[in-house]
């Protein structure tokens, strides 16, 4: 299957085109996807009418960019027919780690604002990865807890926070190899970000009438 992953929910934005026999991929910090899908596009020799699937990262981790990612790939399906996949970031992170030569216990850990952190474990090993604790939100002080307990601490910004943390980016590549072994396509609107929050509306007051 020939896949276009787009993997926008941290700094280290990134697209791959990913497929049984190869990949290239671009890494970038700038807000230019369509450059950057053209350039891997290009490298790869492809047209978009090729593309079997595109699969983007859904977070949890840059509302802006998670979002900007899904608008390209519901905009993608509407123009013409593909398979569209989303995949946790999170689990990315930890598929990349493993991919980099890491084993064993990990926590990825996510800034999640209002000193508070998504947090989620895996056991790395030859074999794949696998989730030990699912993902939620902890706070800073039950993640320092953990640090000081020596335990694993990986993520893509978790070394400004903890300076034992390993700094790891969840890559379109990466992202672009767990896609080849799914087939629970969905259709465009159904993509969503991963955010553990409870979304409120705050109502606003009626309108006062103004008297001459």
């Amino acid at each position: 299957m020939k896949i276009l992953a787009l993997e926008f929910s941290s700094p280290q934005r990134s697209v791959a085109f990913v497929s049984k026999d190869e990949f290239h991929e671009a890494l970038s910090g700038s807000n230019e996807p369509f450059t950057m899908i053209e350039e891997v596009l290009r490298d790869a020799k492809l047209e978009r009418e090729q593309l079997e699937c595109i699969v983007v990262g859904l977070g949890p981790g840059s509302y802006t960019g998670i979002r900007s990612a899904i608008s390209i790939v519901q905009g993608w399906q509407l123009a013409r027919p593909i398979h569209l996949l989303g995949i946790s970031s999170v689990e990315c992170v930890a598929a990349q780690a493993q991919a980099d030569g890491a084993t064993g216990l990990v926590n990825v850990i996510v800034d999640a604002q209002r000193e508070e952190f998504y947090i989620a474990g895996y056991e790395l090993g030859a074999d794949g990865v696998r989730e030990i604790e699912p993902l939620r939100i902890v706070t800073g002080a039950e993640v320092k807890r953990r640090a000081d307990a020596g335990e694993i601490l990986i993520g893509p910004e978790v070394s400004r926070w903890f300076p034992s943390g390993k700094t790891v980016f969840p890559r379109a590549a990466i992202l672009g190899r767990m896609a080849l072994a799914r087939t629970d396509f969905i259709s465009g609107e159904k993509l969503e970000p991963i955010y553990l929050r409870e979304t409120k509306f705050v109502k606003a007051p009626p309108p006062r009438t103004i008297t001459q």
